[in-house]
């Protein structure tokens, strides 16, 4: 399903490919080949991010029943907002540096090429519903903070602390072991106590002991042995060098083709954990972690929402569609695309005898005729899909193996 991706890219063929790609997009229609019997080979189809399969399930009912598309994916992402559990969307999203839980989120609708989305907003759990709100009442395409959180009150949204137990004291380890010259202990600073602790908060009636499996999508920021010792392969974790890992990417994007071809997509998130308060990622940027084409197909991301800010890379996915490209070479193209575009040298590693990127990328593409596809930056990667064989979780296309 994979390859194994050299240490560096032959930048002068690429470039020429990608000139090459280019004219040859702008002599092809945009459009598929419009012999595709297109219910015949998928609709109603749903496709998503890894910890989407309860989502894809559901959009796909929904479409079965015979709502819009744009509906199907909102309420297919619902699930996972709704979900403590998932600690990169909605309610027990990680928060930003402040201990404040920002979501972004967009919706776009293949029938009428519009948009909705939402960025930076606080105390509503279901940011992609507001998103669908805005795409449909208003003539905006994205709504911020304050302004986001007045729109979705005036709809009828309550707000409500998204802050879990679990994510609070994952910021709180999070900002007592950043550095050891500020005033917060880290682990290794404090005494071990003499006897039993009182852990108990005043408002609790027993230990919080929260052991249920996180779902995030992006990488898992306690996987690495006790010691601190680096893993080898992927992108860095945590390490002697690197106490508590920063960057705890995922985000939940979904999908849908129903059974006459149309398409819609949505991108939901909590972002970057611990991020400066007022960053937004790629998911409320149409055509960066979210964009559909009805003559064509839809494109998502979870992951570094920098890199497809600057590389626009779920539109060009879409263009690459149209351009007759599958789905899961269009996905892996743009990982390929995107590494040849991050300059930065912290972006980089070297290890053994490869360079490597610091971070990772999925992307998820759903073509109109019902093809669909993915790929990721490093091998072990799998999104969800549903289809007339049912939700389940499938391997991704890939350009680094880990060791």
């Amino acid at each position: 399903m994979g390859m194994t991706h050299q240490p560096t890219f032959d930048r002068r063929a690429f470039l020429a490919a990608s000139t090459a790609l280019a004219a040859s997009a702008a002599a092809t229609s945009r459009e598929l080949p419009r012999g595709t019997p297109y219910a015949a080979a998928g609709g109603p189809l749903a496709i998503a991010s890894l910890n989407g399969v309860r989502s894809v399930a559901r959009a796909v009912d929904l479409l079965r029943e015979g709502y819009d598309p744009a509906d199907a994916v909102v309420q297919g992402v619902r699930i996972v907002e709704d979900d403590p559990n998932d600690d990169s969307v909605g309610l027990g999203g990680l928060p930003n540096a402040d201990g404040v839980v920002e979501l972004d989120a967009s919706v776009m609708h293949g029938p009428t090429h519009k948009s909705g989305a939402v960025a930076s907003l606080r105390n509503i759990k279901n940011p992609a519903q507001v998103a669908l709100l805005v795409l449909r009442r208003t003539d905006h395409c994205l709504l911020v903070g304050e302004g986001a959180l007045r729109f979705a009150k005036s709809h009828g949204f309550r707000e409500e602390d998204l802050l879990t137990e679990h994510a609070r004291r994952e910021w709180m380890h999070w900002r007592e072991n950043m550095s050891l010259d500020d005033d917060w202990l880290n682990d290794s600073e404090r005494d071990t106590p003499v006897g039993k602790t009182w852990d108990l908060l005043p408002w609790q009636a027993s230990p919080a002991k929260d052991t249920a499996p996180r779902t995030n999508d992006g990488p898992n920021f306690r996987d690495t042995p006790a010691g601190g010792a680096p893993v080898e392969g992927g992108p860095p974790k945590k390490s002697a060098a690197r106490p508590y890992i920063m960057e705890v990417t995922g985000t939940i994007h979904c999908a849908a083709l129903t059974e006459k071809g149309d398409v819609a997509s949505c991108t939901t998130t909590s972002g970057l954990n611990w991020k400066i308060p007022g960053r937004v990622g790629d998911s409320p940027i149409i055509g960066a972690g979210n964009y559909c084409d009805n003559d064509i197909g839809a494109a998502g991301s979870t992951g570094r929402g920098e890199a497809n800010i600057v590389t626009l890379a779920a539109a060009r996915i879409v263009d690459w569609m149209g351009a007759g490209q599958t789905p899961e070479e269009a996905c892996r193209n743009m990982c390929k695309y995107v590494l040849d575009h991050m300059k930065e040298k912290r972006l980089w590693r070297t290890e053994g005898d490869r360079r490597t990127p610091t971070f990772d990328l999925k992307f998820y593409a759903l073509r109109k005729d019902g093809l669909w596809g993915g790929a990721s930056l490093w091998s072990g990667g799998q999104m969800a899909v549903c289809d007339a064989k049912g939700a389940r979780a499938v391997p991704m296309a890939y350009l680094y193996e880990r060791r």
